[in-house]
Formats: C-alpha cells, structure tokens, sequence
C-alpha cells in the first residue's frame, strides 16, 4: 500500500455520545449510544430512591460510561439486602447511578436524567408485581377547568 491508499481508508467514527447531568448541573455523565438496554423498575427500592411510581433506567456497560463532571460531587447508599449502590448528587439530590452487585461491569442511569435520545427505548418491566395501584396506566384524561396544563381524571360522582 502507498500512502495515498492509506490515507483514503474510511476513518473509524467514535459512537455517538447520549449525555445526562443532574437537576443543578454539578454532575454530568456520558454513554455511548445506543444504550446496551433499557427497562422500568417498580421495585418498592427504586419507588422510594426515586419518590416516584416506578423509574426507568438505561444501562450500558461500564467502558462505554464515562462522568463529564462531578463525580467528587457524588454521595453513595449501599442497599443493605442486595448489595445494589445507588449514588446520587450531594448538591441536589438527583438520582444519578445505580449498580448491581451481581453485576460489575454495569451501569445504570435514570432515563429522565437524558437531555436527547439514548438509541434504546424501554421494552422491560422488572418487579411488575410490586406495581401500586395508584400508578397512572393510561387512562383518558381531561383538561381541568381553570388551571392551564393540568388534566384530571374526572372524579366520579355518586348520586344519592
């Protein structure tokens, strides 16, 4: 080969990045996309460290994760059952990672957490039966009179 022909070899591009940071910005984290996989978690552990119904996470592995900045920022709680280390933003608070004992070469992170897609959309509900009875399922709503931007279910009435 001459260096002409070397030279016009195709470049190997770099993966596309998906960025995520928390709610004040102090910690900021980067994965190659697409995101090895992605699922929604309804654990009751997950429930109370998100103070949510249910949160979704993107997963990748650990080489294709990197923190932008921020990681001193970062305080740890190690589920005394499982093992599992959630760490989220000493600053704000904002659930950042959570990775599993049983699996170390993993990463997971929030999907709301994501400014932009992360090339994986979720297809997998774990702990489906510790799902709560107050969790929105899709029912039809409609806007409430007086407060733009907020719908309701329509409570039902009952008639005496």
């Amino acid at each position: 080969m001459n260096k002409t022909q070397i030279a016009s070899r195709p470049q190997k591009s770099s993966p596309a990045r998906a960025k995520a940071q928390c709610a004040c910005g102090a910690v900021a984290v980067e994965i190659a996309a697409p995101a090895q996989w992605a699922w929604h978690d309804h654990s009751g552990a997950t429930r109370r460290a998100h103070g949510a119904a249910y949160a979704t996470y993107v997963g990748t592995w650990r080489s294709r994760f990197r923190f932008v900045r921020g990681e001193e920022c970062l305080a740890r709680y190690e589920e005394p059952d499982t093992g599992a280390v959630r760490r989220f933003c000493a600053r704000c608070g904002t659930p950042m990672l959570y990775e599993r004992k049983r699996a170390p070469n993993n990463v997971n992170i929030p999907r709301a957490l994501f400014s932009a897609g992360v090339g994986r959309e979720p297809r997998y509900h774990i702990a489906i039966d510790e799902l709560r009875d107050w969790a929105y399922l899709g029912e039809k709503l409609k806007p409430l009179k007086g407060f733009p931007g907020v719908v309701w279910s329509g409570g039902r009435r009952k008639r005496v």
